[in-house]
């Protein structure tokens, strides 16, 4: 008994030029459509070429219940003004303020500044 199975044959196409190929790959561009295509590459490489962000770091702080407060006051200044704004911008803004000062005027703002024990509460004052 005969246990090979039996093949078919396939047809083998015959192999083409490299010229042939060639000519129907190419296709006819018009002069605008390149200059199109140049443009929108331009502006996908003007995308990639963004700085890169700035990364952002995530902290917490401890703050007495009347400089919170504050932030609160400020906040809803800034919206009564048009300005809308977030917590984290105006403790920069801040920030921002107190780089730029002098000295004396840093020196002053923070002995103005109550000192706040740092850690989480202890178990037993919750």
């Amino acid at each position: 008994m005969n246990t090979k199975k039996s093949r078919s044959k396939k047809e083998v196409a015959q192999p083409e030029t490299i010229e042939s190929v060639i000519e129907e790959m190419t296709v006819a561009v018009a002069p605008e459509q390149i200059v199109e295509a140049a443009q929108i590459e331009e502006k996908s490489s003007a995308k990639k070429s963004k700085a890169p962000k700035t990364k952002v770091i995530r902290d917490s702080f401890s703050f007495p219940e009347h400089d919170y407060r504050m932030i609160s006051d400020l906040k809803k200044s800034c919206l009564a003004s048009g300005i809308h704004v977030k917590k984290s911008e105006i403790l920069r803004a801040g920030l921002h303020l107190l780089t730029a000062a002098n000295p004396d005027e840093l020196k002053k703002a923070i002995e103005s500044v109550d000192k706040v024990r740092t850690g989480r509460p202890s178990a037993a004052t919750e």
